[in-house]
């Protein structure tokens, strides 16, 4: 069945996923870069963190919120940071619902995308995401996102257990991302209804 997508709209399939048993301890990988726990962030500092690590794939969701609901909505954030101590990627987990982990964001810059830093993040996820109360983690992905994103979540040893199809309005036709972001997603110029942001993204 074919579902038309509105003008000036993104489609995409979500797909949910979770992991409810903690994982076997492994070593941790070796990697040039590191963690770094951002407590209270400034917004204009997370909005371009997040911007440079999800613009590409669509992510929006934030930069549409003005600094009182971003700073009541962000949850526990890490950046990940290089040598030289400049941030490169993130990882956001909130912790909000008892026993749970929920992974809101994780990503490195596309400049780092093919060069073997995804397993050291995966594991400092594990690492984090698990903690002594945690029974289960739990996670959503589309098919705008990176196309690693999914296979890496099942290889970790996530399970789907919900699929659903989500459109909204394209943020680069509504001014929050530039247009010249995520080429490899067509740009349909078209009437658009600008509506509330979605959590997905």
């Amino acid at each position: 069945m074919l579902i038309d997508i509105p003008p000036g709209h993104v489609g995409t399939v979500v797909t949910f996923l979770e992991m409810t048993e903690r994982p076997r301890p492994r070593p941790m990988p070796v990697s040039p870069l590191r963690l770094e726990h951002w407590r209270s962030p400034d917004p204009a500092k997370y909005r371009e963190l997040f911007r440079r690590v999800g613009a590409r794939w669509l992510w929006y969701s934030r930069l549409a919120m003005d600094d009182a609901l971003l700073a009541a909505t962000i949850a526990d954030v890490h950046a990940v940071v290089d040598r030289r101590g400049i941030e490169v990627g993130m990882l956001e987990l909130d912790f909000g619902q008892p026993g749970e982990c929920l992974i809101r964001f994780l990503g490195l810059v596309p400049e780092l995308a093919g060069k073997g830093h995804g397993q050291w993040l995966f594991a400092q996820l594990m690492a984090l995401a698990w903690r002594p109360d945690v029974a289960r983690v739990h996670v959503n992905t589309c098919t705008l996102d990176h196309p690693a994103a999914l296979p890496s979540y099942l290889k970790a040893g996530f399970q789907v257990y919900k699929r659903a199809f989500e459109s909204f309005p394209d943020p680069r036709l509504i001014g929050i991302l530039a247009e010249d972001v995520a080429p490899q997603i067509p740009l349909e110029r078209s009437t658009v209804d600008s509506g509330p942001p979605r959590k997905a993204r």
